[in-house]
């Protein structure tokens, strides 16, 4: 098993399999639901989606100024926080993202698993059988993965298309059948506009946790310090777009007080536009289905490829940059899907569909934000540094991307709230336990030097 070969199919993704492939992970089956979400918090909720994406999309062009300045770019946010503030801060970022890439898996198959069983048609399923569709999801995209990255870049290609087409027609053709009269009021969330924005904020930001997959997957990008950057801002505007868009002509179409009380509002709006039709909830539910299974194949190999970044490094266990002939992290696959195969099991026990897919949404916002806050800060510390290159405006325009940056990864933080903040501080917090290991390793084999300690006269000295 070789950690160090590379074969030509290393970097299989181009400009547009980059693009498709962050489109892919951003946009999962939560653009099903946010219309409805978003319609309890009013008209409002849509100016807080705007900036929650062009906070996105100014992550995008700082991960692409990252990707050029930093020498080994693998593993995206974990190797810039490695390469400004050293092994600790890198491992910190690493793990905080490999806990979000796998979480938010379980995230995405558990609002795959409702759709799956609106599809089949599944009233009150047991959560064995909730459970058994969940390892479908999950496992499906673990073996494309494994197959290779050629077939899963045409995998996701292929997912993005049979998603993005139709969500399209319902922003295009929608507005074309829009009442003034559907939209809600401006705060419809019954308090104050501060809550209504803190409604909006929470599926917004989960919205759009993907927009950094460019990076992550660097080594697999053709040509990165130019099209990881592209990638990012393209696939996170298009999405940006395509949410915005779709969510106002979604509130136009199907009446307020309809929309805030269901969980399929594409069902009604298909029905407002095709005239009653009868398959228009299957037709959703298939387009649901097929938005989350590609998203689900997309982090998998998002999640693959940070641990084996870290690995490569010893920062993370030596078998997650095990790979074969295909330059395939395998047991990184199959780590990805077993990690959430596990957690949906003890959820599924638990609580239901919805709790479910609540807990997991919250907690993969926070420990993404650690990421973001990280890189940003990278950044910032490069740009009032003297190894910075840019001067005059180009410099107050990067330390205007950064600090942007910097403010928007705490919002995240503090819009999840404070069970959220707690949960991922006792994970990150567990995180230092396997860090001592791996360090004490290091210093053994040579990687790192050992800190000088005065002796301990309580022990004689070794012969």
């Amino acid at each position: 098993m070789s950690t160090t070969q590379r074969t030509p199919g290393s970097r299989a993704l181009g400009l547009p399999s980059a693009t498709a492939l962050v489109i892919g992970s951003v946009i999962g089956t939560g653009v099903f639901t946010m219309p409805a979400v978003l319609a309890g918090a009013g008209t409002s909720s849509l100016l807080v989606l705007a900036v929650v994406a062009l906070g996105a999309t100014g992550l995008g062009v700082l991960f692409g100024q990252l990707t050029r300045r930093v020498p080994n770019a693998n593993g995206g946010l974990y190797a810039y926080a490695r390469h400004e503030f050293g092994d600790f801060a890198g491992y910190l970022t690493g793990w905080c993202y490999w806990i979000t890439a796998w979480a938010g898996n379980a995230a995405i198959v558990a609002s795959w698993v409702m759709y799956v069983e609106s599809l089949l048609g599944m009233d009150k399923p047991t959560w064995w059988m909730d459970w058994g569709i969940a390892l479908v999801g999950l496992w499906i995209p673990a073996v494309v993965n494994l197959v290779g990255v050629r077939q899963m870049a045409w995998f996701e290609n292929l997912t993005v298309v049979l998603k993005f087409l139709p969500l399209l027609f319902v922003g295009v053709v929608g507005w074309f059948f829009v009442s003034r009269a559907n939209f809600g009021p401006f705060n419809a969330s019954g308090g104050s506009l501060y809550g209504a924005i803190g409604i909006a904020a929470g599926v917004a930001l989960f919205s759009f946790i993907g927009v950094e997959v460019a990076a992550v997957t660097a080594k697999r990008v053709r040509n990165p310090g130019r099209n990881v950057g592209r990638a990012s801002v393209l696939g996170t505007a298009a999405s940006a777009v395509l949410y915005v868009v779709v969510s106002a002509a979604v509130m136009g179409l199907v009446p307020h007080d309809v929309l805030v009380g269901t969980g399929t509002p594409f069902v009604p709006a298909f029905e407002a536009i095709l005239s009653q039709a009868g398959w228009a909830g299957t037709l959703v539910a298939t387009l649901a289905v097929v938005s989350g299974i590609g998203a689900l194949n997309g982090w998998t190999l998002v999640t693959t490829e940070v641990s084996r970044a870290a690995a490569d490094d010893g920062l993370f266990p030596r078998p997650f940059a095990w790979t074969d002939r295909r330059d395939t992290a395998w047991l990184g696959i199959l780590v990805a899907a077993a990690l959430p195969s596990l957690l949906m099991l003890w959820r599924y026990t638990s609580g239901s569909g919805l709790t479910v897919f609540t807990y997991l949404v919250n907690l993969s916002v926070v420990t993404v934000a650690i990421p973001y806050f990280f890189s940003a800060c990278a950044q910032l510390a490069y740009l009032i540094s003297r190894r910075r290159r840019p001067a005059g405006w180009l410099l107050i325009r990067d330390l205007i991307i950064s600090g942007a940056s910097v403010l928007f990864s705490l919002w995240v933080t503090a819009a999840s709230g404070y069970a959220a903040v707690y949960q991922a501080t006792l994970m990150v917090l567990a995180g230092l336990v396997p860090y001592a290991f791996l360090k004490a390793r290091r210093e053994r084999t040579g990687q790192c030097a050992a800190p000088t300690d005065l002796p301990d006269t309580r022990w004689p000295r070794a012969a």
